[in-house]
């Protein structure tokens, strides 16, 4: 498959400019050099930023200049350290992946589009003359699967605002369910050369997102050790009523999770991007704080063989903090050898 060259292994900033009360003292303190210093230090090739539009937009659309400063030094320390960057708008004016945001309505209103437009547009005329060390992501994870045409077609137009001004700087784009895998297969063709196809994998849920606050019918004493057969964490997943226990098709249920769950998983997007001739990239994986780090140690051995296999580049999630920080206390006696197998 097609190789996103430099963006082979990367780390979620998440937290920082996203997801978080934007306050100065936040912005100022919670990601700085150091932290960039270090992630060059694991051997990684590039960050993830997530960025929420409250960041450099006031609610009028006017931008705020100090907001940019922090993606400007976020560039530049990256720059020193040798890191690509990924800007990933993680929230845009009237649509958030997070129903608790309470932004609506984007996909149905062309003001907001127009305004979505418009940021993207400011982001190529600031960032896009970097070449290959900075890419965009236009959007985190589209929720709906009802959104995917009307996403298409966003997406589509967005991508031509943006090469009138930038033709080289590499877009990515995901879909539905969240950044699914499921939803590769329906992203539109790629409008050039430079669009690179972007999913998430959080596989399986109920090991990742055991005891997770945020997901429903989830109890908090809820745990999941990775040695579980399939047959034991598709009874956990059905019990809390899921619809679907994603990738135990097809395998034995007294086998237990190794590379072939992921490898499977990955299968049809490789195929897309293969048939396609595009890059495919995983903006976010990883495991919840609340499981064993022994465990979350295998997990990452287990999907970094299937990323290997398939060429993917990939960013987990996320450096600090985020109910998956990798130098949070949790992780800190595999920390050094969990980041081998990013």
């Amino acid at each position: 498959m097609k190789e996103w060259k430099g963006f082979r292994r990367g780390i979620n900033l998440g937290g920082w400019l996203s997801q978080c009360e934007h306050t100065k003292e936040r912005h100022d303190t919670f990601i700085t050099e150091e932290d960039i210093k270090k992630i060059s230090e694991w051997g990684l090739d590039h960050v993830r930023i997530p960025i929420d539009y409250e960041l450099v937009e006031d609610e009028n659309g006017e931008y705020i200049e100090e907001g940019f400063s922090y993606i400007d030094n976020a560039l530049k320390w990256c720059g020193k350290y040798g890191l690509g960057t990924i800007l990933d708008l993680h929230k845009t004016y009237g649509f958030s992946f997070d129903i608790g945001e309470n932004e609506t309505g984007f996909f149905d209103n062309e003001d907001y589009q127009e305004r979505f437009y418009r940021l993207w547009e400011c982001f190529a005329g600031r960032y896009g003359n970097m070449g290959d060390r900075v890419a965009f992501e236009l959007l985190n994870e589209v929720t709906d699967k009802e959104f995917c045409e009307k996403w298409n077609t966003i997406a589509g137009r967005c991508v031509e605002r943006i090469r009138a001004i930038t033709q080289d700087t590499k877009i990515l784009i995901g879909g539905y369910y969240n950044n699914s895998v499921e939803a590769v297969k329906d992203l539109a063709m790629p409008h050039d050369e430079n669009i690179v196809y972007n999913f998430h994998c959080y596989e399986p849920l109920i090991f990742t997102h055991q005891g997770a606050y945020w997901v429903p019918e989830m109890p908090s004493d809820l745990r999941t050790s990775i040695d579980e057969t399939y047959g034991q964490m598709k009874k956990k997943t059905d019990e809390l009523g899921w619809i679907i226990a994603v990738g135990f098709e097809g395998f034995d249920p007294d086998d237990t999770l190794d590379e072939k769950y992921f490898m499977k998983y990955f299968e049809e997007a490789v195929k897309v991007a293969e048939e396609r001739d595009v890059p495919l990239y995983c903006g976010e994986y990883g495991v919840i704080d609340l499981a064993e780090p022994a465990d979350t140690l295998k997990w990452y051995k287990y999907i970094n063989k299937a990323f290997e296999k398939y060429n993917i580049g990939r960013a987990a999630w996320s450096y600090k903090e985020m109910d998956y920080g990798f130098v949070d206390e949790h992780m800190k006696d595999v920390v050094d050898e969990v980041v081998k197998y990013l």
